[in-house]
């Protein structure tokens, strides 16, 4: 816990220092760029001894804006600094105004250098002449769309810890904040439209300044590789970074990993894109579930059959080794019990069952109160369906006296069945129907009273292997309820 406060006390004030060092940085930057500039161009060339009264207003203006902008940057952070410190999630309006703060901090900056332009530039007419004006206005007007510019990428970058918070309260819907469109637009104005411009109007007609052109030229250059660079290098990392970060998540997707949550920290179509792949694993965690607890109702082998061929009614004949189990006496056994001690009981007989079936490849395929029907060769095949079901059925005893909770009996059974899917097009149940399944519930209520609790008929001894029929001897002919021929009965 100490450790997570800690880690977010260090993410809180990384992102507070990053809006304070943005807000002056990018401020005082420009100012020293468009300084520059004037120097070098000789602006204003007409003001004569009144020179130092535009200067100082200048240092003014810069001092004033400094002042007003990080009055104003700190004014936009409190809005969202409570909630954020805190690690609590923001309302939603507070969420909104925390989606807005890139755009509210560019506006600042916009607002000031708007105002620091006008101001100087009508000064400048003033105290000189209106060429002075017009290569001031321009000169600081540009120099503002370039601060404004990175001024945003920038607040982008810095603010993805307050964007991640934010977005977990106000998914992105409808209209987007922001679209990529206008971070490659921004990005070019960086890079190639303010300097180009500053250069068509240092280099063209109608000269604003008599100097030489090349210093100012040459500044030119490099203010823009250098905005240029910065602007390429926020743009990357606004989209080069969630989009890695995406490859990765559909990596792990891909090899069945559905633990997996990528952080929205973007309002463009990139944040719609982390969005969609959450919900995507959202909806794979789901259909795990489902058919988790579809395979725990029906068995993961029908789960199986019927994800692959379709909920209809169909099936085929096929040939299988039916296992019958069921409890000796249920009807006084739970006259004598309590509801709650009768179930445990019955979970535990059950998990015998279970484990003893799926561990030799067959089916329990349904629950019927205090028995159980389980098959062997359906809807999986098996090579060898009698020795299996013959071990189950010798191993399930044993699992069963061991505990000596229940008493039961267990018929097992071979023959023609048919396998699939009964019932309605809005009701199906996966289940086998044939003389082997009603042979081995018949078995089982004479080996009730036969001492191993265990009676086969002999189709399915003589059909198991040597080392399993050896297990097995001769117990007579019996008459079984409902059929009109004699079954041989084995027993272990």
């Amino acid at each position: 816990m100490r450790g997570k406060t800690a880690g977010r006390f260090r993410l809180v004030l990384r992102t507070s220092l990053g809006f304070a060092a943005l807000g002056v940085g990018s401020s005082v930057a420009g100012a020293g760029v468009v300084a520059l500039l004037l120097l070098l161009q000789g602006l204003p060339a007409d003001v004569g001894s009144n020179g130092w009264i535009l200067g100082a207003t200048a240092g003014g203006v810069v001092a004033v804006s400094l002042l007003i902008g990080t009055l104003w940057t700190a004014y936009l952070q409190r809005r969202t600094v409570v909630w954020f410190t805190r690690g609590q999630p923001p309302g939603k309006d507070e969420a909104r105004r925390a989606l807005r703060l890139p755009v509210d901090m560019a506006v600042v900056s916009g607002t000031l250098w708007l105002l620091g332009a006008l101001a100087l530039g009508v000064l400048a007419g003033v105290l000189g002449s209106l060429r002075d004006a017009a290569g001031i206005a321009l000169t600081i007007g540009l120099g503002g769309l370039t601060t404004v510019g990175l001024t945003y990428l920038a607040a982008e970058w810095v603010a993805r810890p307050v964007m991640t918070m934010a977005l977990d309260v106000l998914p992105l819907r409808g209209s987007l904040p922001v679209t990529v469109l206008t971070r490659l637009i921004v990005t070019w104005a960086l890079a190639c439209g303010v300097p180009l411009i500053g250069v068509l109007l240092v280099a063209t007609p109608p000269d604003l300044s008599q100097t030489d052109p090349t210093p100012s030229l040459v500044v030119l250059s490099v203010t823009g590789l250098v905005t240029g660079a910065l602007g390429v290098a926020l743009l990357a990392r606004a989209v080069a970074s969630p989009l890695h970060r995406l490859r990765v998540a559909l990596d792990r997707i891909a090899r069945g990993i559905t633990d997996v949550r990528v952080d929205v920290d973007d309002s463009s179509e990139i944040g719609m894109l982390q969005t969609s792949v959450n919900d995507l694993v959202a909806g794979l965690r789901e259909q795990d579930r489902m058919r988790d607890l579809f395979g725990k109702h029906v068995g993961t082998d029908v789960a199986r059959h019927a994800l692959e061929y379709g909920a209809s009614l169909s099936g085929d004949v096929r040939e299988v080794t039916a296992l019958f189990v069921d409890v000796v006496d249920s009807t006084a056994l739970a006259f004598r019990t309590p509801p709650q001690e009768l179930v445990d009981k019955l979970n535990r007989f059950f998990a015998s069952v279970v484990s003893a079936v799926d561990a030799r490849g067959g089916l329990v395929n349904k629950f019927q109160g205090d028995a159980a029907l389980c098959v062997f060769g359906a809807p999986t095949r098996l090579a060898d369906g009698p020795t299996m079901a013959l071990a189950a059925a010798r191993a399930i005893r044993d699992a069963v006296v061991s505990e000596g909770e229940l008493d039961l009996g267990i018929g097992v059974a071979t023959g023609s069945v048919f396998a699939g899917q009964l019932g309605t097009s809005s009701r199906l149940e996966y289940t086998v129907i044939g003389d082997a399944v009603n042979e081995a519930a018949r078995l089982t209520e004479d080996a009730k009273s036969v001492p191993s609790r265990i009676l086969a008929a002999e189709v399915t001894v003589k059909a198991a292997l040597g080392g399993e029929r050896e297990h097995w001897r001769l117990h007579g002919e019996l008459h079984l309820r409902g059929r009109h021929q004699s079954t041989r009965a084995w027993t272990d």
